[in-house]
């Protein structure tokens, strides 16, 4: 019998994020098309450079009432008229704000391209705003505020921002607003808002899809053309960076008697993507301390000690300055020692990690990023994000090439580089430059988190918050 050699498996040729063509629009719109061949349902994204930081002290929460009423009716249409519009059409729309900027999602087959344009502008440049509407759509967020207090992990996020921004930083405070800032929203302070902030000057614009046949910068430049450009420079707010908490390396428990399960979210500041000896490393050591379930923290605290179903982490940057999270939830019983080993493990990267480790995280980010980039929506919004983040594409494809030449010492470095910046490893005590919030039962564990000596332990009773 003749043997048969196996084929040789070679690596895979770099890959590279799909080449936009860029149009500028006298008004100040630029955009970015793809064209997909074979994907007949477009992708539109607007991304608007608004920051929360825009908003009133006082009626924090506008912009979100804002952006969930822009399709609520038009100058031309009810809100039933204009919902049936979308539906006849083949329009998917949404609509939503992050500390990023404003961010409009439509999604629709390639043969009505030109009047959902149309309905889109609409939306951005003649929303009625209906007081009945408006009305709704607050009435909805003081629904989620209650909610938010009773879902663990969303309450775990409240106290840790609360925690870790300083008082008067508009990080500290939920992107939607707190009850006394919604509730005295009015529709002209919606109104008045978008006035303001929703006009095209600084407007990212992204059309992915199968575009042969199509004329976009005409159509777009048809339908947006006449979107007044507003007259405020639009980052005025996006580059600030957020200020941190003096006192933010600490604990906050917040009490649930009975609970079952604790909910724990540990952080520290993390890098932007412009960060010293550049961004590669940080994903991959995100997915090697906690990104994934072959990761240290799982690989502990779930596939050793079944204390918890998973708990992730990850670099999270901002256009300037971010953060390094950790969250999820573990069995009631096991809270002390979770914690203790969770911190253990996050601050085992100072002992340097293994090159088995590092060829994973960066195989997987480098090798499923064609996958993960496939469709046209998915471009679209890698795209609106990175102009949100001052950037273009190329930073995806720069980054992927840089990402290859990652290595242990390189990580090591990033490491060393997030730690310092964060105070962490100090010496000043285990658990130094976290932030640490836990949802659970405080009179259970207060005495022995306080025992582990990671820092002040405050508990929060939400009757009393």
């Amino acid at each position: 019998m003749t043997a048969v050699a196996r084929p040789v498996v070679a690596p895979p040729e770099p890959w590279d994020f799909p080449h936009a063509s860029t149009h500028d629009l006298p008004n100040g719109l630029r955009l970015l098309t793809y064209d997909v061949p074979g994907q007949y349902v477009l992708s539109l994204r607007l991304g608007l450079p608004i920051s929360l930081r825009d908003e009133p002290r006082d009626r924090e929460g506008v912009a979100t009432i804002m952006a969930r009423s822009l399709d609520e009716g038009t100058q031309r249409w009810s809100a039933e008229e204009f919902a049936r519009l979308l539906e006849r059409k083949g329009v998917s729309f949404g609509a939503g704000i992050t500390d990023a900027g404003l961010s409009l999602d439509l999604d629709v087959v390639k043969g009505n391209l030109e009047p959902a344009l149309d309905l889109l502008r609409q939306i951005v440049t003649e929303p009625a705003f209906p007081e009945t509407e408006v009305a709704r759509q607050v009435r909805t967020r003081l629904a989620e505020i209650d909610q938010e207090r009773a879902v663990p992990a969303a309450r775990a996020g409240l106290e840790f921002v609360r925690t870790f921004y300083a008082a008067d930083d508009r990080s500290s405070r939920p992107t939607g607003g707190s009850r006394a800032t919604v509730a005295p929203i009015t529709r002209a302070d919606v109104a008045a808002f978008h006035e303001e902030h929703v006009v095209a000057a600084g407007v990212t614009m992204v059309v992915a899809g199968d575009l042969a046949g199509l004329d976009v910068p005409a159509l777009v430049g048809t339908a947006l053309g006449g979107w007044g450009s507003g007259g405020r420079e639009r980052a005025r707010f996006l580059d600030r960076r957020a200020r941190l908490a003096g006192d933010r390396s600490r604990i906050v428990l917040v009490s649930r008697p009975g609970s079952v399960q604790t909910e724990i979210m540990v952080g520290a500041p993390g890098p932007d993507r412009s960060v010293d000896g550049g961004w590669a490393p940080y994903p991959v050591l995100g997915f090697v301390l906690g990104g994934s379930p072959t990761a240290r923290v799982d690989a502990v605290l779930r596939e050793e000690k079944g204390y918890t179903y998973g708990i992730r982490s990850s670099f999270r940057p901002r256009r300037a300055g971010g953060l390094f999270l950790t969250s999820g939830s573990v069995r009631a019983d096991s809270t002390v020692e979770s914690l203790r080993l969770l911190v253990e493990l996050l601050e085992s990267g100072a002992t340097g990690f293994s090159d088995k480790e590092i060829r994973s995280g960066v195989d997987f980010i480098s090798k499923t990023a064609p996958g993960r980039y496939a469709t046209a929506d998915a471009i679209a919004d890698e795209a609106v994000s990175m102009a949100l983040d001052g950037r273009t594409t190329e930073f995806v494809t720069s980054n992927l090439r840089d990402l290859r030449t990652v290595d242990a010492p390189r990580v090591d470095a990033a490491y060393a580089r997030f730690a310092a910046g964060a105070g962490i490893g100090d010496g000043s005590r285990p658990g130094a430059g976290w932030t640490i919030a836990l949802v659970g039962d405080a009179d259970a564990h207060l005495e022995e988190i306080r025992a582990l000596g990671l820092g002040e332990v405050t508990v929060v009773r939400d009757d009393q918050a």
